[in-house]
């Protein structure tokens, strides 16, 4: 099967993927591989490997799937492993809580709305958004009590501020799986650098959205009679759970470090160092080994607080938390796999005009639609990079930067929006004092506006750099 036929039956299996996901509650995994293999049985992928009339041998669909499997654990895996574990021991040492506090202190109680989304943006660079949500909450109700602001404010900068790192910065897993998927794995910094970039008027447009509706409505938490001695304990009492907090400096190196690593790597390349210097920088700036050294310095930081025998319970527990996720990453390769496989990838580069014309509201739009059906933002990453992937010379993007913008569109999308379905907005409206009334009129009109302008900024961003 091949031409518009194909293209119905492809939108066809992306509409059936997300109503097992999202309606029949069919886990992601097993979701995304059944329709990996039904439209590879229609799309005229051979049941077994076969040699065509050239002599070159056509992968069967068994062969297709064990590929895209196999070649998403060798790129991603360990990255992704790595980067999570920097965020527990971070968590779980009290080292993100002094991140929060370090920058609350620097931008002052004076700016507490920026204060507290500026926090969330940091912290959410290797932790996840919903851990972080509950990590800073005492720190936002705090802050508010001190400086008299709005509650509904402080929730939305918050949320805003996590959620924006979440999906646009690594080494959260989400991007990172987007990236490797997209094969820009080994160029990490470029997506760091163009994630906080786009993450700049994500947070501008989400700071004034949380200003405006925080005059607006009154969140439960408002009503409480807790005084500023009361909160001021609470605040303290968080500090204390911790037990031995780790030095301000020691908690920011777990994130630093990998970045300037990174970061030489791409200079060593840039400037074709050779000899000794050349390979040692090359060697470090990798992704895979400069989150490593990330892991040695939280780690380090592990033992600053006493805490070392707590080395494998987190790791191990950072091993679950991150096996779906690389789960549903192998199926997002699968799926790509398999497309590239059929006659759909020449269909488009057939008709790269009218395709390249969409160029990056195409993942946009796939992302956005999977985010909004399912509610799982990294889900939505993986499983539309998989499906873009092989689609990316008929979008016209090819260079390392406009690939990268894909990665950024696909974040986009996968913030757009944050609703019912999404166990970010019962975090964010439980821990923020919100009904789930307010929480549509927040959250969920909050990562609208986000996504909505991101991908505005991400396409003029693209007509730069065709």
């Amino acid at each position: 099967m091949t031409g518009i036929p194909l293209i119905i039956v492809f939108a066809l299996a992306i509409v059936l993927m997300i109503i097992m996901i999202s309606k029949w509650r069919i886990h992601p995994f097993i979701s995304i591989m059944l329709v990996a293999l039904g439209l590879g049985l229609i799309g005229g992928i051979p049941l077994v490997n076969k040699t065509d009339e050239a002599g070159e041998t056509i992968n069967g669909l068994a062969t297709v799937i064990g590929l895209g499997f196999s070649g998403t654990f060798t790129s991603i895996g360990i990255v992704i492993i790595l980067g999570a574990l920097i965020g527990l021991i971070l968590e779980k040492t009290g080292a993100a809580f002094q991140i929060a506090d370090a920058l609350v202190r620097v931008i002052g109680k004076k700016r507490p709305v920026l204060a507290t989304q500026l926090m969330g943006w940091v912290v959410s660079i290797p932790v996840f958004c919903d851990s972080g949500f509950v990590i800073l909450n005492p720190i936002r109700r705090a802050l508010a009590r001190r400086t008299g602001a709005s509650s509904v404010a402080m929730t939305v900068a918050l949320s805003a501020g996590l959620y924006i790192s979440h999906v646009f910065i690594p080494p959260t897993p989400g991007p990172i799986a987007a990236a490797n998927t997209l094969g820009i794995g080994d160029n990490i910094l470029i997506v760091i650098g163009i994630g906080t970039l786009v993450s700049i008027p994500a947070l501008v447009v989400s700071y004034f959205y949380a200003q405006w509706i925080g005059k607006r409505i009154t969140a439960n938490d408002e009503d409480e009679e807790l005084d500023d001695a009361t909160l001021e304990n609470l605040y303290e009492e968080l500090r204390a759970s911790y037990g031995r907090l780790p030095g301000v400096g020691a908690s920011f190196l777990p994130i630093l470090v990998p970045i300037l690593a990174m970061a030489l790597g791409s200079i060593g390349s840039l400037f074709e160092w050779e000899g000794v210097l050349g390979d040692a920088v090359g060697f470090i700036g990798t992704p895979i080994i400069a989150l490593a050294i990330g892991v040695v310095f939280a780690v380090l930081v592990l033992g600053s607080v006493g805490r070392m025998t707590d080395f494998y319970d987190i790791t191990d527990e950072t091993l679950r938390v991150v096996g779906p996720i690389l789960f549903i990453t192998a199926a997002g390769g699968v799926l790509g796999r398999v497309i590239a496989s059929t006659d759909l990838v020449a269909f488009i580069e057939e008709n790269a005009t009218t395709f390249a014309s969409v160029g990056l509201f195409f993942p946009f739009i796939i992302a956005a639609i999977l985010k909004t059906a399912q509610g799982s933002s990294t889900v939505a990453l993986v499983t539309t990079a998989g499906i873009v992937a092989p689609l990316l010379p008929a979008l016209g993007l090819e260079t390392p930067v406009q690939i990268a913008l894909a990665v950024m569109a696909i974040a986009a999308g996968a913030m757009t929006v944050s609703h019912a379905n999404d166990s970010y907005f019962w975090v964010v409206t439980n821990f923020g004092g919100l009904t789930p009334q307010e929480g549509y009129k927040t959250q969920t009109m909050v990562t609208l506006i986000m996504g909505v302008t991101s991908i505005i900024v991400i396409w003029l961003l693209g007509l730069i750099f065709v």
